[in-house]
């Protein structure tokens, strides 16, 4: 099936009080209690990051666990990944974390996790890597183009409705075709593919929003996407 679920925000990150997008990303899961393994790289595996992923992924139906590239405590990463049901990827440094990657060849074991048919999901730095390429904010002051795993054709732009600099930015990069047309997402708001394929946009929050983007004449063309809103138990 080959599944990527790109979050523009929200979660656990953000909202520990709406489970709505991580119960989702559970849910896809054919297993009882799948085995979560959290990426907090773009982070530089920040320690309170990892302790909030724990702190909400105990308390529900799962077996989550970590792989650090600052500490690394598992010496066979392909084998541990391979051995994960879903894997996600948290914010942060998206330029960094890709450098690590493929420094620790992480890039290539996530592809055949993906073509294994493990659930890869993240958000912000954590959507933007399945992509061909998107936009970061990694560079101070400027809005600056990424090159991704390219798993998924086309471009991902995060924090949509957040920050105008990154509604901004996306939209200058695509009408001067300095990146390809893609997908922009609200805090709160995923699509979920299937493939290379859009299966179903879903959002926790419900003016949440997901969006095709592509150039116009005098500028953009936005089209949002039919939004599913997540019951707690979906």
């Amino acid at each position: 099936m080959m599944n990527i679920i790109a979050m523009g925000g929200g979660g656990f990150s953000t909202e520990m009080d709406n489970p709505r997008l991580d119960r989702y990303i559970l849910n896809q899961s054919e297993q009882l209690r799948p085995k979560i393994c959290f990426l907090a790289t773009a982070s530089g595996d920040d320690k309170e990051y990892i302790k909030k992923f724990y702190t909400f992924f105990n308390e529900e139906a799962c077996e989550p666990t970590h792989l650090s590239l600052m500490e690394p405590v598992v010496e066979d990463f392909e084998s541990f990944l391979l051995s994960q049901d879903i894997i996600y990827v948290g914010g942060g440094n998206t330029r960094n974390m890709l450098a690590l990657w493929k420094e620790w060849e992480l890039d290539k074991i996530l592809e055949k996790a993906w073509k294994k048919d493990i659930i890869l999901a993240g958000l912000s730095a954590g959507a933007m890597c399945w992509f061909k390429e998107g936009i970061s904010d990694d560079t101070p002051g400027n809005m600056s183009k990424v090159r991704g795993l390219d798993f998924i054709r086309g471009s991902i732009c995060p924090h949509y409705d957040g920050d105008p600099k990154w509604k901004e930015g996306y939209h200058t990069f695509i009408q001067q075709n300095q990146i390809e047309p893609g997908f922009a997402l609200d805090e709160g708001a995923a699509i979920h593919f299937v493939g290379r394929d859009v299966h179903v946009a879903v959002s926790s929050r419900p003016n949440a929003g997901a969006y095709r983007i592509t150039a116009g004449k005098q500028e953009v063309n936005e089209e949002m996407l039919d939004m599913v809103h997540l019951s707690l138990d979906q």
